[in-house]
């Protein structure tokens, strides 16, 4: 068993009402601003935490009370940020849903969560959300639909819970530390998405290992690109209301947009996934930009490669990596202190608090340098899935099955060498294979079908969609496209490369091989996906 640092006491709340309402009082004039085509803002954590309580107030007018879950689908705006607080304030649970998540994910999440209120854009971008919103009219458990933007019939204009004059209500002390205030929803093995619980305790114990780790405060310039709907965007959201950090923001993500923003706030602190390093780079390069202010970037939730690293060192840009998921969001990580080396090959070394087991397939720890399955535990792992029958199957003796290979070198510096769980990470989204394959065997041309992620230089990986297809039937890439977006599943899942097999390879008890499948991209296949090959 491998133990990270001590954390050190803080004499910070414990929980999240006292502590984002401390960090206001005390650094009202904390600048944060959103870069936005649509609605942009620039505000002082003090004007947010007002808003805050507005809307807080509004809430409890609704009927929302402490234990509820409000549901946010939101990009990073200000109403986004005020709706965050707001929903904490109450003492509710915060859901909050990926921005780009169709009918068939919302509805799924909002009705598993029993969420009583949803707080959605009437427009995203370029898409109408207003068949979405009406639809959502249909779930029994909804009350209240609050609308930012142009409001729908029987929907709540955002606009007339945060006006002046509007009820303010007093911060919700929770019971306990422990009480759970976050559910987030995650893909994973399964077909449908895990409804993650986070407690006061392990949010804020994230956000003291983090300070313990690697500094930063008012004074650090963070820009805050992932959307809220990841683990990663809500802890940068509190890690703002919590530590009134300075905070510049995006509500989508726009590669030379943000360089552009990082040069000109002298943004010193950031992450992403590897796709949105690599892409500040190219436009960094490109367009012969300075991102030297950029001393801490901090990239994971994909396979991040030593020459990613490298390359950004030569740019002036000091990047690390650092693992962990939704369940334990800070396993390990990099450090800007660390020696390039480290910070390109490896993981980084634990996070303060932290305890990582290497086991064998029968569970026993391995000698120290070999490689086995990560089990983790921590002041910031989880109170547990939503749908209770899972969390038993994710722990064991209080220790979590993260479901990923990896060893600990003679420094403690994690590294992860290998995958267990049946995910695609594209862009740092992951994806569920089954649920990719639910949707393909519902296509009346598809007999069999099986989903496994094809290497992508920009992305990771993408979804590569193996078929056996019905006597009779036609299958092209234009058709899954049309199928996908019928089902109402997000642009991302959708396959972008199609092989066309007589059979997939299967075990003998009937699973399929998917190593094997892997292994078949690189050789020769009937395929029809526009030119690409397996």
């Amino acid at each position: 068993m491998l133990s990270g640092l001590d954390v050190v006491p803080s004499e910070q709340p414990r929980n999240i009402p006292r502590q984002i309402t401390l960090a206001a009082r005390q650094s009202p004039s904390t600048p944060l601003v959103v870069h936005s085509a649509t609605r942009p803002a620039a505000t002082t954590l003090g004007e947010l935490y007002d808003e805050s309580l507005r809307l807080a107030g509004g809430l409890r007018d609704l009927g929302v009370a402490p234990g509820d879950v409000v549901a946010i689908q939101l990009p990073n705006w200000r109403e986004c940020f005020a709706a965050h607080a707001a929903t904490w304030l109450c003492g509710a649970v915060l859901l909050p849903i990926v921005p780009i998540y169709g009918r068939r994910e919302v509805e799924f999440i909002l009705r598993q969560s029993g969420a009583r209120v949803i707080i959605a854009a009437r427009a995203l971008r370029a898409r109408d959300n207003s068949d979405l919103l009406e639809a959502l009219a249909n779930l029994p458990t909804l009350d209240h639909r609050i609308v930012v933007g142009d409001p729908l019939p029987a929907t709540v204009p955002f606009a007339d819970l945060v006006r002046d004059g509007s009820p303010t209500a007093q911060p919700c002390e929770p019971a306990s530390p422990r009480e759970r205030c976050l559910l987030v929803y995650t893909s994973g093995t399964t077909s449908d998405p895990k409804g993650v619980q986070h407690s006061h305790a392990s949010l804020l114990g994230e956000i003291e290992a983090m300070r313990e780790l690697r500094g930063g405060g008012p004074e650090v310039i963070s820009l805050v690109a992932f959307p809220s709907g990841h683990i990663a965007g809500v802890l940068g959201i509190l890690r703002m209301l919590s530590r009134a950090t300075l905070t510049v923001a995006m509500d989508s993500w726009d590669p030379l947009a943000a360089a552009q923003l990082i040069v000109k706030h002298g943004v010193q602190a950031s992450g992403g996934a590897p796709i949105h390093l690599s892409e500040l780079l190219d436009v960094a390069e490109r367009h012969r930009l300075d991102l030297s202010s950029l001393r801490e970037y901090t990239t994971g939730a994909a396979s991040v490669t030593g020459a990613l690293i490298r390359r950004a060192d030569k740019l002036g840009v000091v990047a690390f990596r650092s693992y962990g998921s939704t369940e334990h969001p800070t396993i390990s990580s990099g450090t800007p202190q660390d020696p390039l080396d480290k910070r390109a090959d490896t993981d980084g070394r634990l996070a303060p608090g932290t305890e990582v087991r290497i086991v064998d397939e029968h569970g026993a720890d391995v000698a120290p340098g070999q490689s086995g399955e990560i089990l983790s535990r921590g002041p910031e792992l989880f109170v547990g899935y939503h749908d209770s029958t899972l969390t038993s199957d994710s722990m064991v003796g209080g220790w979590f099955r993260t479901g990923d290979i990896g060893t600990i070198d003679s420094d403690g510096y994690l590294r992860i060498t290998d995958r267990k769980k049946d995910i695609i990470v594209r862009g740092g989204e992951n994806i569920s294979s089954k649920e990719v394959e639910d949707v393909l065997l519902s296509h009346p041309a598809v007999a069999q079908a099986a989903a496994v992620g094809a290497a992508d230089e920009r992305l990771g990986e993408r979804v590569c969609a193996f078929v056996v297809l019905n006597s009779g039937h036609h299958l092209d890439i234009s058709a899954i496209a049309h199928h996908f977006t019928a089902a109402g599943l997000a642009r991302q899942k959708t396959p972008e490369q199609l092989c066309i097999v007589t059979d997939l390879p299967r075990t003998a008890s009937g699973k399929v091989q998917k190593q094997l499948l892997r292994e078949q991209l690189s050789r020769s296949v009937d395929v029809v996906d526009d030119g690409a090959r397996c």
